[in-house]
């Protein structure tokens, strides 16, 4: 699935993801706070939303019901490796790089995503010892998942 939302779409879909169905009267009270959006904009933007498949209404009584037709898991994952393909030539290990060059992501946070490394290896209780780390070196490198487990790293990297 790809939507490519643009941010005030993303506003819009976070409100359908927290609560559906809504009707446009619904959802332009929630956003105009925030945004100032009026009636009219948010028909629009959900029009759009309608054309491009992220959205989806049926009749129900005197207004329209609108659901979130794209799960938004799939949404983030589409928009991340859109983000990844544009920005980095689809390297997770040059973004990495450049968010802990950037301080943007601390040594603590390269490590919190261990566990998951853990779990995609098969570890059944998901606990992650000293053999299953990961290193971040020079220019977005990534080194040491464990010895036997190396040559599986390229693999790990596509799958992220």
């Amino acid at each position: 699935m790809s939507c490519n939302l643009t941010d005030a779409e993303w506003k819009l879909m976070h409100r359908l993801w927290e609560q559906s169905p809504q009707t446009i009267t619904q959802l332009t009270a929630a956003l105009s706070a925030e945004t100032g959006w009026e009636k009219h904009t948010v028909i629009t933007m959900l029009t759009r939303l309608e054309a491009k498949g992220a959205v989806r209404h049926e009749a129900g009584g005197r207004a329209k019901q609108f659901y979130p037709a794209v799960a938004q898991s799939d949404a983030a994952r589409t928009e991340t490796e859109s983000f990844l393909g544009k920005v980095y030539g689809g390297s997770l290990g040059l973004m990495m790089s450049a968010m802990v060059e950037g301080r943007a992501l601390t040594q603590e946070d390269g490590h919190s995503g261990v566990p998951d490394v853990g779990e995609r290896f098969g570890k059944r209780d998901g606990s992650v010892g000293r053999r299953h780390s990961v290193v971040f070196v020079g220019r977005g490198d990534l080194c040491r998942i464990g010895r036997r487990r190396q040559r599986e790293l390229p693999r790990l990297i596509q799958r992220l």
